[in-house]
């Protein structure tokens, strides 16, 4: 089953049964399993949230990377589709390309993203939520930047909206500049620096360090990379295979510049 069959049933309870539904339910129900250790009313904040907000905000608490994952960057599709005025078939286009929705799931995430484009929750929360949650793997972070770049600019060049609510998610991702300028230019990490010499991008601008940078800087931002974009974590927490791949690739290529260096370097 796909991630977005995955997540129909728990997700399509809040939209049709009301603010309570199936995914804050869940929610409650683990919350007591948890024996009540949070003193007071944990879910007190749920509560006067939008149906969607209470949704995101559940899968959190439940620990569901998957489902938070695949709302989040509905809801953020959804808000910046909107954000620059009414939503574009462009738009909605490009959201079911970039994040690859099955045919047999579209009517319902449809109304996923219709209810995240109406209500009235600012877009930071979700983008901060899933930069918490993926820490470990900024480079799936920077993929689904660069496809809320794509998605922004289906329907023309961006607007000061748009890029302000880009600005925005980047804050929220944790992304640092480098990774701001891949996603814009639609560059991804493993492909920086200059393609152009004849033995292949620069390994240092792939690993982010500078070239006269000691050994154990170099080793420990080859560590941060791989920890960064391991496709395994990404895998088991449900993540579009799209995005698993990009990770694999990312992954051979930051160990391809790794190796450079240890020959160059005789490590």
């Amino acid at each position: 089953m796909t991630l977005w069959g995955k997540i129909i049933g728990g997700v399509t309870g809040f939209m049709t049964g009301g603010p309570l539904g199936a995914v804050v339910g869940a929610a409650l129900g683990h919350a007591a399993d948890q024996g009540g250790r949070a003193p007071g009313n944990p879910f007190g904040a749920l509560f006067g949230r939008s149906a969607v907000r209470q949704a995101a905000d559940a899968a959190a608490l439940m620990g569901s990377k998957e489902q938070l994952f695949a709302i989040t960057v509905v809801v953020l599709a959804a808000k910046l589709a909107k954000c620059d005025g009414p939503v574009k078939r462009e738009e909605i286009d490009a959201f079911k390309r970039m994040f690859r929705i099955p045919p047999e799931n579209l009517r319902e995430v449809a109304a996923l993203f219709d209810q995240a484009r109406d209500s009235a929750d600012p877009p930071e929360p979700f983008a901060e939520k899933l930069g918490e949650s993926f820490a470990d793997n900024k480079g799936m972070l920077e993929d689904v930047l660069g496809a809320l770049f794509q998605i922004a600019r289906a329907d023309g060049p961006l607007t000061k909206a748009e890029l302000a609510f880009l600005q925005g998610t980047q804050r929220g991702f944790g992304l640092d500049a480098a990774a701001w300028e891949r996603a814009r230019d639609g560059r991804s990490s493993r492909a920086a620096g200059d393609s152009a010499a004849a033995s292949g991008p620069d390994p240092y601008t792939i690993l982010g360090v500078a070239r006269d940078a000691p050994d154990d800087a170099v080793r420990q931002a080859w560590r941060r990379l791989m920890r960064e974009n391991h496709p395994d974590s990404l895998a088991s927490r449900g993540v579009p295979a799209e995005f698993v791949k990009r990770a694999t690739e990312k992954v051979a290529e930051i160990n391809a510049a790794w190796d450079r260096v240890k020959r160059e370097r005789k490590l």
